[in-house]
């Protein structure tokens, strides 16, 4: 299993939000300048997260994105799951569909992608954007101490 740009650079972003959080919206520009992300692309996951309602726009000369909700109740798990879908390492153990493979009641494999399934869901829906902004903060004081020792 493996996770797209899609999932790194839209986590990227929403972070970005999730400091400014209560601050109003954040210009696109300055978030893709702050994380080296083409606006064009950015523009594009922003966009659905916002057809999501993970997050909301606003138009004008002060416009950009804010999150829609606190960073406390979005998790990294709903993040991922808007920008690419199901998480199942394999189509039978799909949530979304569960009668993709027909042999799924006689597959002792089945047992190891759902575990890895819950696993990786477990860990995912555990964090949220608040948890990642005080991890942030923790690295930035510690590399802020480390830069002048």
């Amino acid at each position: 299993m493996k996770f797209t740009t899609k999932s790194e650079y839209g986590l990227k972003a929403v972070l970005n939000l999730a400091e400014n959080f209560g601050k109003g919206p954040i210009p696109i520009h300055d978030i893709a300048e702050n994380h080296g992300i083409s606006e064009n692309y950015l523009e594009q996951l922003l966009s659905t997260l916002r057809r999501a309602g993970l997050v909301k726009s606003v138009r004008g000369a002060q416009g950009g994105y804010m999150l829609a909700s606190s960073p406390k109740e979005i998790t990294v798990g709903e993040i991922i799951r808007i920008l690419e879908g199901s998480i199942a390492p394999k189509k039978c153990v799909d949530d979304e569909n569960p009668n993709a493979c027909n042999r799924a009641e006689n597959c002792a494999a089945r047992m190891v992608w759902e575990k890895l399934k819950d696993s990786v869901s477990e860990v995912l829906d555990s964090i949220t954007l608040d948890d990642m902004c005080r991890e942030a903060r923790k690295m930035n004081s510690t590399y802020s101490l480390m830069y002048y020792i």
